[in-house]
């Protein structure tokens, strides 16, 4: 009864608002204006014509080599860069595009993974009258609509549900969430809804049950933000823009003006990193899409020109998909220090985050665990006491550097709008700073309009709202029963390599590789628990990667998702690409190792081994110690004080049960401290202290060590696959 009162004054007191705030002709306007625009089929305006393949990373090289001028030249190869790249070609522009690192390699690979408006600039746009942050909610709003419909196999709508423990909240958090869908109006992805308590908690029950009043559940979208941006690039590359990854813009290049007397970018210097080869790229307009290097790339036209960028680190966690339902997220409005925190299902895990934080620029952002540990600590809060939320089930974890324009009048980067803007220097340099990963084609016509104006450049208007991205041509979402059928793969990686690929993922199951097996009949995955298969290391060469790193963490996701799954498939990934890409056995064991280097620092694996280290905290019960003694004892007969693989392979060989020696090596290896070959008391106690804790889980050797203790005298089958267990 209270709850239905509560809904009824609700709907009263926020729908006399949201009619007094803005009125029911804003939204007809808005309706009249854009109701229409995504089913706009964009590509039969474009008169440039798509080529069925995009060109191969040599071939790219060689145009930035030998074409004479370009009109439009893009430096950074993220989302915006991208963008920029598609709208000047569609345009009919000839256009250029360099990155120094691989495509998507920095901020926008290290997302939320959302397509969304901004919940929080909306309260903000209402709460201080901020007209600037409405329309980019607007916008973003709209540019959400139209990326769901170019690339509906790598985005969908998620329902997200914002708990309410407070009968107050309930009618302030339904104005602001249904003022969010009447700011989407007819791109409304679905209408919000009020969720009793027995309903929020069927929905999602791992929630909180004390104190809670209800839910309301509003939608927005969610995507593979890594692949969308190559998706980006390779369509780009279609019709015809002369892209490539690991060219590095040494120096700008300039020449007199004869007219003015004014010194004019005309292009760049360039390096291949790969080859090392310099070499001038000429163009009549070089666009600055750089992200947090933007004023590094300002400074290579003017030293003396002011900083614009106010860069602002966020940290994500993923956790096991048990966390959170398969198809509803949650929203934390307000953290113990005043963020916003997601709680989401992703790739069938959950992704927790994010932290907002002033940082100093890097290539390569790291996570800290007071940063991993905040957001636990925030998850904590709203889910039920019967999920115990473990530090050791972090699988992956990692640090993005959003590229926030400076607010002179701001205290924090946290009250800072992620409006974009454009700049054009007295030498005609072109600056896109700012923006969303959402609003990334918006920001890219206004960057294009504004090089066409300036550099008096001849091309229509933009051509990118609903343009098709690479592989959503002919994909449905029925597509992967096709590649069941017709290829014989696995259900799940039928499913993974559609919503990966689309209708491109009839190329990789083309070159998937025979398993031997009855069943799947083609594609052997590279670790067992994820979908991802060797084909797909064939098809990332193609897709220009180049690099270990590429592999795992843009073209496949394994490094965002499971660190040590990760780690796992490098040695097979490595000798795939190498025999695409002809390396030596030096050039392996060196992208072995930075690709370790890489899931070591930038995705969490440091923190990890934080956990349990030679000088860790052995904090058990004395009847504990005793326990675990005794179960360390059977495995080293020999009271030495330590036990190897020979002492493992004894008591296993006891009850019949025999694994691989290089298995039992990794086994012993994640618990060996010290790296010696060999596990000693200390060390195990060690382990089992940690595990009590939740500093760590999923330990094999633990799990081993028990159930060989348990059933020493029957046959059993003793599980040693990598757990859900992570970080």
């Amino acid at each position: 009864m209270a709850f239905q009162k509560a809904v009824k004054g609700t709907a009263l007191i926020g729908g006399g608002a949201i009619a007094t705030v803005f009125g029911l002709s804003q939204f007809s306007q808005y309706r009249n204006k854009h109701g229409a625009f995504v089913h706009v089929q964009a590509a039969e305006a474009v008169t440039v014509p798509i080529k069925n393949h995009f060109p191969t990373r040599e071939q790219q090289i060689l145009a930035l080599q030998t074409t004479s001028e370009f009109d439009v030249l893009v430096i950074g190869g993220g989302a915006t860069g991208c963008g920029c790249a598609l709208d000047a070609v569609t345009r009919g522009l000839k256009t250029a595009l360099l990155e120094r690192d691989d495509f998507s390699s920095g901020t926008s690979s290290r997302s939320t993974k959302l397509i969304h408006g901004g919940v929080r600039y909306l309260q903000k746009a209402i709460m201080k009258l901020d007209f600037e942050q409405y329309k980019m909610v607007k916008e973003a709003l709209e540019e959400r609509a139209n990326l769901l419909e170019i690339a509906p196999h790598l985005s969908a709508p998620l329902p997200i549900m914002l708990p309410v423990y407070k009968w107050w909240q309930l009618p302030y958090y339904w104005f602001g969430i249904k003022l969010y869908d009447l700011v989407a109006g007819s791109q409304c992805l679905k209408s919000s809804y009020v969720l009793s308590k027995s309903r929020a908690l069927e929905l999602f029950p791992m929630l909180r049950k004390d104190k809670l009043v209800g839910a309301i559940v509003y939608y927005d979208g969610q995507h593979n933000d890594a692949r969308m941006n190559l998706a980006i690039a390779l369509t780009a590359a279609r019709y015809g823009a002369a892209t490539a990854n690991y060219a590095e813009v040494l120096c700008l290049l300039k020449t007199t003006d004869p007219a003015s007397g004014k010194e004019r970018v005309c292009g760049v210097r360039c390096r291949d990193v790969l080859t090392g080869q310099e070499f001038d790229v000429k163009a009549k307009c070089v666009i600055n899409a750089t992200g947090p290097f933007t004023d590094s790339v300002r400074k290579m036209d003017d030293q003396e020109v002011p900083n614009i960028c106010q860069p602002s680190a966020g940290v994500h966690i993923v956790m096991p998909g048990y966390y959170s339902p398969d198809n509803m997220g949650l929203l934390d409005p307000a953290t113990s220090d005043g963020r916003v925190i997601f709680f989401l299902p992703w790739e069938k895990m959950t992704i927790a985050g994010t932290t907002d934080s002033p940082t100093d620029v890097t290539s390569h952002p790291i996570p800290t665990e007071e940063d991993i540990n905040f957001i636990l600590n925030e998850v904590r809060n709203y889910l039920s006491v019967d999920v115990e939320v473990r530090r050791g089930d972090v699988l992956a974890a990692w640090s993005g550097i959003r590229p926030l324009v400076t607010d002179p009048n701001s205290k924090d980067t946290q009250s800072i709008s992620r409006n974009h803007v454009v700049t054009i220097s007295d030498s005609g340099l072109v600056t896109i700073a700012g923006g969303k990963w959402t609003t990334y084609r918006a920001m890219a016509q206004d960057t294009i309009d504004a090089a066409v104006q300036a550099h008096d450049l001849k091309a229509g208007s933009s051509k990118t709202i609903g343009l098709q991205l690479q592989g959503a041509e002919d994909w449905s979402p029925t597509l992967y029963i096709r590649l069941v059928q017709d290829y014989g793969l696995e259900s799940e990686v039928a499913q993974h390599l559609a919503s990966t690929y689309g209708d491109k993922a009839f190329e990789v199951a083309k070159i998937a590789q025979v398993t031997g097996k009855r069943w799947p009949i083609v594609g052997k995955r590279l670790v067992s628990e994820f979908p991802y298969i060797e084909a797909e290391v064939v098809y990332g060469v193609k897709e220009y990667a180049r690099t270990a790193v590429d592999m795992i963490s843009r073209r496949t996701r394994l490094a965002f998702l499971n660190v040590q799954a990760a780690e796992e498939a490098l040695p097979r990934i490595v000798d795939i690409m190498g025999k695409e890409l002809n390396w030596s056995e030096q050039k392996k064991k060196e992208e072995l190792e930075a690709a370790k280097k890489f899931l070591y620092y930038e995705m969490g694996y440091k923190v990890k081994s934080d956990q349990l280290t030679d000088s860790s905290e052995i904090s058990l019960a004395p009847s504990d110690i005793e326990r675990y003694k005794k179960r360390f004892h059977m495995f080293d007969k020999d009271k030495k004080g330590f036990i190897t693989i020979l002492d493992v392979q004894r008591v296993l060989e006891s009850i019949s049960v025999q694994i691989a020696e290089n298995t039992l090596h990794d086994i012993l290896n994640e618990v060996d401290l010290n790296k010696n070959g060999q596990v000693e008391l200390n060390e195990f106690l060690q382990l089992m202290s940690a595990i009590q804790k939740g500093h760590v889980s999923g330990s094999r050797l633990a799990v081993l060590m028990k159930t060989a203790e348990e059933n020493l005298h029957q046959r059993v089958v003793i599980p040693v696959d990598r757990s859900g267990g992570g970080l």
